[in-house]
């Protein structure tokens, strides 16, 4: 695995918790935590953005982070499990696996053409 793609699987790790951390959060160590989650999942994304296609890296970062969300909140915060949204969250990895499977990493992205 590219150490790039492993950045971007860090960086949604990280969004995963600071997009937790701003809908839980309700002390001062728990938004002190939220702020650093956030300066980390984007520097991982911008730095990931240098190297690989922009419009790939995010699509990447966007749909982890928004299925790790998800599946956190079903897991630990008590949100109704239902097969519905489990299916379409799955949909949704297939299509984020699809767009990373067919990006052309061969060259840098310098705006060049």
């Amino acid at each position: 695995m590219n150490r790039d793609w492993l950045l971007i699987g860090i960086a949604a790790f990280f969004e995963v918790c600071w997009v937790i951390g701003l809908k839980h959060a309700d002390q001062l160590w728990a938004w002190s935590g939220t702020i650093v989650a956030i300066v980390i999942s984007f520097y991982g994304l911008i730095a990931a953005g240098k190297r690989l296609p922009v419009g790939t890296v995010y699509t990447v970062f966007v749909g982890l982070g928004t299925a790790g969300t998800v599946l956190s909140e079903i897991l630990f915060f008590g949100e109704p499990f239902r097969w519905s949204k489990v299916l379409l969250v799955l949909l949704l990895l297939i299509g984020v696996i699809g767009i990373k499977s067919i990006t052309d990493e061969g060259k840098p992205q310098t705006g060049e053409e």
